[in-house]
């Protein structure tokens, strides 16, 4: 006997044809989706119906809002959840160790592919996180400070290092809101500032090695137990 066929709610329905542009490659991991009256004219919905879609996706692991910048693409499949659970498994250095991989090959990558509109981007959150270390504010440094690396990430246009990367970031704030106290992030601002140099003047070597240095000045503050005994990148106790 044939199941009966569960008929689509309007939701599901939209949330299907986000997914198969996103799963098609016509919306790439890393990439801002269109605004919503552009979505609302293009799949014919309303604002709540869009909206109740795409955080359907966003729960998924599919999409991901930022704050005051738009909704992006950060996964390309189901798979999202699943990878992130793993992570919540890892220690936090084991965590640190694969960003900071990530990162190396994202800065040579975004030497050669950036283009204006990365730069610019690049440029404001540095600022933005200068402001918060001279305002002692721990929270929006870690903000400004992860968008400054996702945002090289995404100017790498690899798809699959943006989507690994979006999974192990998003456990790191926690990290640097507890270090703010007992680091000088001021030396990393400084690092920050010429790897955007040489990602401006697409010198790849350059930007690779200035990533280089600045994950040995990490783990050398790493080293310290005062500053890694409490640190949890997952909230609870190791």
């Amino acid at each position: 006997m044939l199941k009966q066929t569960k008929r689509l709610t309007l939701v599901e329905q939209v949330a299907e044809q986000i997914e198969s542009l996103i799963a098609s490659g016509a919306w790439a991991v890393g990439t801002r989706i269109p605004p919503e009256p552009e979505l609302m004219e293009q799949l014919q919905v309303s604002r709540n119906t869009l909206r109740e879609a795409i955080r359907a996706l966003t729960h998924a692991g599919l999409l991901k809002t930022r704050q005051g910048d738009g909704t992006y693409v950060c996964s390309s499949s189901a798979l999202g959840p699943i990878l992130k659970k793993r992570i919540l498994r890892s220690n936090w250095l084991e965590t640190l160790a694969v960003r900071h991989a990530l990162e190396r090959e994202a800065a040579h990558l975004a030497a050669e592919r950036r283009d204006k509109e990365d730069l610019e981007r690049m440029a404001h959150c540095l600022k933005q996180s200068k402001q918060a270390i001279q305002t002692e504010d721990a929270h929006a440094y870690a903000r400004w400070d992860l968008e400054f690396h996702q945002t090289i990430v995404s100017s790498s246009r690899n798809g699959l290092l943006i989507e690994l990367y979006d999974y192990i970031s998003d456990s790191l704030p926690p990290i640097l809101v507890e270090m703010f106290n007992q680091v000088d992030f001021l030396s990393f601002y400084h690092n920050h500032a010429l790897l955007l140099e040489a990602i401006t003047d697409q010198n790849s070597t350059k930007a690779a090695a200035l990533v280089q240095q600045y994950i040995h000045e990490t783990q050398e503050h790493f080293q310290n137990e005062d500053i890694t005994g409490g640190l949890n990148p997952h909230g609870t106790d190791q």
